[in-house]
């Protein structure tokens, strides 16, 4: 049953989660929502679990880990969980009591055990939980609308309770990846609290966002059925940038309403069968105060915005095939796509790799992404070219037997005991994927490798986690893998590999991609290229929507082109969706001028 979004509002429960595969526009309903919650006399607290947090933009207001007032919105505050920053704070709440009691050298063996991804993901969660399960940290509030991470992280933090509840209920020597387990345990009744909070269908309500695509429709029907088996029901879908051309219907405003019109056909009937909101395409983005508060005002689109005037002339763009001849120059090496979730990494990183196929080379096509989309965009129908992602619970099984046999090999039964509870933490998968990422960067030496990463937060987690791996390793085997030892240096090697940050002219995309480069420049790693994906600025379309997204591309190439990279291909939207090796060739077409 189809209802407008403005039902939403009518009897909201307590916790609002806005949650689906990257670029759906999660973070511009749960704005927009909480926006109209607070101006209807509520006290709301909005907060980002994404690592790769956009909110600030949204929302005009640079905020952190506790809530801040959002200006022009009574009683609306908003807070990011920045994993960084929560570490930090955890790191000094467990080795500040110690300050001055022990010894310098003893502080800073504390402090390194607690500086890997382990922490970051533990401190993180403990700031989630408190939300949900400590009723003191939102006293203040009537409402908690969540805005979460891409789906695959998402999934993890929503499984986290009961994993950690698990494993300190079958823990018995009282140690973790982390250490002592006292910390744990003392949380151990919030993280109940957080897992009832979930499940209570008269408390949280989870909104799957989608847009009428087919990938990011099969990505919602999976996050319902992981989150059904999780015990958690209440469950609503938001259709969101439905098109329906308008006046004078052209090819593009035509292909682009076929296209939506088809995945909708091919819904899954158990998300069909979900109570369903749509959201119309707006010609403008949802940024600032004023466009979100208008949001609900007409429909659930909110009036139009006034179109740019004078946007400037476009510079000069490369096309994707040029940067695939300079790539098939170099005959090898490692090339990875990064940016937003939903910006086209896939389709990006799949052409690229089935046209390296297509000239002869031999090619690994790759993913370290939790949701996983590159098979559903790619084919193994070329001989030379070979699809695989990255499969946490294979890798975690894998890992976990290697330190069995190695480190383990000479261990007594307690030793034994003690080592395999060790590895059912949540962490160690973490450690597992690391290891399987420097392996596949590894066969780049022989050979091309297509890595289509991980939304932007969690691909740096992932880079960052490289030291920390190297001391689990240590701690846990006898050996340190050479791809191990090797992965820094092959990835700031700009001969080796080759980094494409993938935007849409759009300005959250390229402004979270510029600070995407700004952290790759400080890990030391310099990105080769820009692709900016699916632009409407060259079709050529009449419809009014369509026609306003064009126009108001400009600026944002411009910006790219100008202020933040050294050299930009452009990727126009394609009439045929790109999926499977023939369709993808159309990104190889010479751009309309």
């Amino acid at each position: 049953m189809r209802y407008q979004l403005t039902e939403l509002l009518r009897e909201p429960s307590q916790f609002l989660f806005f949650t689906g595969k990257g670029g759906v526009g999660k973070t511009s309903l749960a704005c927009a929502s909480a926006v109209a919650l607070a101006d209807a006399g509520k006290p709301v607290l909005l907060v980002s679990t994404d690592p790769a947090s956009n909110l600030d933009e949204v929302l005009g207001q640079k905020l952190t880990n506790a809530p801040t007032a959002i200006p022009g919105v009574p009683r609306l505050f908003a807070l990011n969980i920045d994993p960084e920053e929560a570490a930090r704070a955890y790191r000094e709440r467990i080795v500040g009591p110690y300050r001055g009691a022990l010894p310098e050298a003893a502080l800073r063996s504390m402090e390194e055990q607690l500086s890997g991804a382990c922490t970051l993901e533990i401190a993180a969660f403990d700031e989630f939980t408190k939300l949900l399960g400590d009723p003191a940290a939102t006293a203040d509030f009537h409402h908690v609308v969540f805005d979460t991470a891409p789906t695959g992280h998402t999934l993890r933090l929503l499984q986290l309770p009961g994993a950690w509840t698990g494993f300190i209920e079958t823990n018995t020597t009282g140690t973790s990846c982390l250490g002592p387990l006292a910390g744990l345990q003392a949380q151990r009744r919030m993280y109940g609290a957080s897992v009832s909070a979930l499940a209570d269908a008269t408390r949280t309500t989870l909104l799957l966002v989608s847009r009428p695509q087919v990938a990011a429709l099969r990505e919602a029907d999976r996050t319902r059925g992981e989150l059904s088996a999780l015990g958690m029901n209440n469950q609503r879908l938001i259709l969101n940038s439905v098109f329906r051309a308008q006046g004078q219907v052209d090819s593009v405003a035509s292909a682009l309403e076929a296209r939506g019109a088809r995945a909708l056909a091919q819904m899954p009937p158990s998300l069909a069968a979900l109570p369903t909101m749509e959201v119309p395409l707006l010609s403008h983005n949802l940024v600032g105060v004023e466009a979100l508060r208008a949001f609900f005002q007409t429909r659930g689109g909110g009036p139009e915005q006034p179109l740019l005037n004078d946007e400037g002339e476009l510079p000069l763009l490369d096309p994707l095939s040029a940067l695939v001849d300079d790539l098939a120059n170099s005959g090898r090496g490692v090339v990875m796509t990064m940016g937003k979730g939903g910006v086209g990494k896939t389709t990006i990183a799949a052409a690229i790799a089935t046209e390296l196929a297509r000239r002869g080379f031999t090619v690994h096509l790759s993913t370290t992404d939790p949701a996983a989309h590159v098979a559903a965009v790619a084919s193994e129908g070329n001989p030379r070219l070979r699809v695989s992602r990255i499969d946490p619970a294979a890798e975690t099984r894998a890992y976990v037997e290697q330190v069995m046999s190695t480190a383990g090999r000479n261990l007594d039964s307690n030793g034994r005991a003690l080592l395999e509870e060790d590895l059912r933490s949540p962490c160690t998968e973490e450690v597992a994927v690391f290891r399987a990422f420097a392996r596949t960067v590894a066969e780049g030496e022989d050979s091309f490798v297509v890595l289509d990463t991980a939304p932007t937060g969690h691909t740096l987690l992932l880079l960052d986690a490289t030291e920390a791996y190297h001391r689990e390793v240590a701690r846990n085997a006898s050996n340190l893998p050479e791809e191990v030892r090797g992965l820094l240096p092959r990835l700031r090697d700009r001969d080796f590999t080759r980094i494409l940050v993938v935007t849409l002219p759009e300005p959250t995309p390229v402004h979270e991609a510029a600070d995407l480069q700004s952290d790759l420049r400080r890990a030391r790693i310099e990105p080769w290229a820009w692709v900016i994906n699916q632009s409407l600025v060259r079709s050529g379309t009449l419809d009014p929507v369509l026609a306003a997204r064009g126009r108001g591309e400009i600026p944002f190439i411009r910006e790219v082109v100008l202020a933040l990279s050294r050299r930009t291909a452009l990727v126009p939207w394609l009439k045929d969706e790109p999926v499977g090796p023939a369709k993808l060739q159309q990104l190889f077409e010479p751009c309309r001028n």
